[in-house]
C-alpha cells in the first residue's frame, strides 16, 4: 500500500549508511531492530555491535536477526558478548551452516533470509542492500563497494515495524519458544512528517510471494521516458525480459548496470548469456568495474524508484525473504538517477551491439555452460520449472 506523508533518505555505500545507523542506535531510548543477511566481524560489524551493545546496557530492548547462513561465520565469541550485554540474537534457519546435495531433498535450505533493515523506537527505518560488512572488505577492495539504502520517517515505519514483528516472531515460534522483548514492541509513530509517498515491498512465504517482481513489472510496463537498473546478479525470467525488450521496443531507454568486478564470477557468466538477446533488441548494457556493484535499485521515468534487498533472479523473486521501499518522488528518483548515471561515469563499461557479436565463440559458450549450471541447480531444486511457469502468468 502506498503511504504518503513521509520524509526519505537515499544513502550511498557505507559511508553514509553505517554513521547514520550508528547514530540512530546510539540515540535510540527504547527500542532497535536490525535485521542482515550477513553480519561480519570486521571493523564495521564491530561498531554496530558495540553500539548495538551499549543500547542493551542502558535499558534499550535490542533484537538482532541474522540468517543463518549469510552470517554463521559470526564468532561464537561475539555473539556471547552480544547476548551477555542483553542483545537478543537470533538466526533464521541456523542449522543451514552448508548447502549439501541432493537439492531436492535440501531445497529449504535456498529459503534465505536475505533482508537488510533496521527499526530504532518505531519511528525511524532503515532498508537497503547494505549488510553488516566493512565497505572495503577490510582492504580487498581499492574503493568502497556501490550499494544504497534509505531511512525513512512517517507512516511507512508502521508497515516496516509491521513486517519486522511478523517475521521475528514466526521465527522464535519455528523454535518453539519465546525471548525477553517478545511482547513489549512498541507501537509504532505513523504520524506524517513529510511529503514523499513511499510503499514497503517484501517477498515472503506467505502473502507477498511475487510482490517486488510484479512492482517491478508494473513499472516497466507503464515506462515512456527511461529505465534504469542496477542490479548485482541479474537473472530475470522470461516474463521480465519480454517487458524490457517491449520498453525498448516502443522506445524507451532501457540500461541495465551490471557487475563486471564480482565475488561471483559464475553468476555474472550467467547474466551474460542473455547480452545478446537485450543488445539485439535496443537494450543498453553497462558492466560496472570500479569495484563491486552490490546496488538493488532501480529508477522508471524520473517519478518511480526502488531501494532494496531483492536481486532480480530466482533466489530473490521466488525463494528468499526480501524486503525494498519503492518510492512514487519525483525528487527521491532524480537523486537515484544521478547516483547510478554517476556509477555508469566512474566505472562503467558499455557492451556495444556488434563488439559483443564478435567475442569468441568460447566465450558465448562458457557463459551458456554457466546460465545452464545455475538453471541446472534451480531445476534440481525443484523451482526453475515453477519459475518460467510464474514467468509466463
Amino acid at each position: 500500500m502506498i503511504r504518503p506523508g513521509n520524509r526519505l533518505n537515499l544513502l550511498e555505500n557505507g559511508t553514509d549508511y553505517f554513521p547514520a545507523l550508528l547514530r540512530a542506535i546510539d540515540g535510540a531510548r527504547h527500542e532497535v531492530h536490525l535485521e542482515s543477511y550477513i553480519f561480519r566481524a570486521d571493523a564495521t560489524g564491530l561498531a554496530v555491535a558495540r553500539s548495538l551493545m551499549r543500547a542493551a546496557q542502558r535499558g534499550v530492548v535490542v533484537r538482532v536477526l541474522l540468517d543463518g547462513f549469510g552470517a554463521r561465520d559470526l564468532p561464537e565469541q561475539l555473539r556471547f558478548e552480544m547476548r551477555n550485554a542483553g542483545v537478543e540474537v537470533v538466526f533464521f534457519r541456523p542449522e543451514l551452516g552448508r548447502l549439501s546435495f541432493p537439492l531436492r531433498r535440501h531445497r529449504h535450505r535456498l529459503r534465505r533470509m536475505h533482508r537488510k533493515l533496521a527499526l530504532v523506537d518505531a519511528r525511524l527505518a532503515f532498508v537497503g542492500g547494505i549488510n553488516i560488512v566493512d565497505d572495503l572488505d577490510e582492504g580487498r577492495l581499492a574503493q568502497p563497494r556501490r550499494d544504497f539504502a534509505v531511512a525513512v520517517e512517517g507512516p511507512l515505519v508502521a508497515d516496516i515495524h509491521a513486517s519486522a514483528y511478523r517475521l521475528w516472531r514466526r521465527v522464535l515460534w519455528s523454535r518453539l519458544g519465546l525471548r525477553r522483548g517478545e511482547d513489549v514492541w512498541l507501537k509504532p509513530i505513523a504520524e506524517p512528517v513529510g511529503e514523499q509517498h513511499a510503499e514497503f515491498v517484501v517477498r515472503d512465504s506467505l502473502g507477498g510471494r511475487r510482490a517486488i517482481e510484479k512492482s517491478y513489472l508494473g513499472a516497466i510496463r507503464h515506462a515512456r521516458l527511461e529505465i534504469f537498473i542496477a542490479n548485482a546478479y541479474f537473472l530475470p525470467g522470461l516474463r521480465f525480459r519480454r517487458a524490457l525488450v517491449a520498453a525498448a521496443q516502443r522506445g524507451v531507454r532501457v540500461v541495465l548496470i551490471m557487475q563486471g568486478y564480482t565475488d561471483h564470477p559464475l553468476y555474472r557468466a550467467a547474466s551474460r548469456a542473455l547480452y545478446r538477446h537485450f543488445l539485439e533488441n535496443g537494450v543498453e548494457i553497462f558492466e560496472y568495474n570500479a569495484t563491486e556493484l552490490h546496488a538493488k535499485a532501480a529508477v522508471v521515468d524520473a517519478r518511480w524508484a526502488t531501494v532494496g534487498s531483492s536481486n532480480i533472479d530466482p533466489l530473490s523473486l521466488l525463494l528468499a525473504r526480501e524486503a525494498n521501499v519503492v518510492v512514487h518522488d519525483r525528487r527521491f528518483a532524480m537523486k537515484l538517477q544521478a547516483s547510478l548515471e554517476d556509477v555508469m561515469r566512474k566505472g562503467g563499461h558499455r557492451i556495444h551491439r556488434m563488439a559483443w557479436r564478435r567475442i569468441p565463440w568460447y566465450s558465448r559458450a562458457a557463459s551458456w555452460l554457466a546460465y545452464g549450471f545455475v538453471r541446472g541447480l534451480m531445476g534440481l531444486a525443484g523451482f526453475a520449472r515453477g519459475w518460467d511457469r510464474g514467468q509466463r502468468r
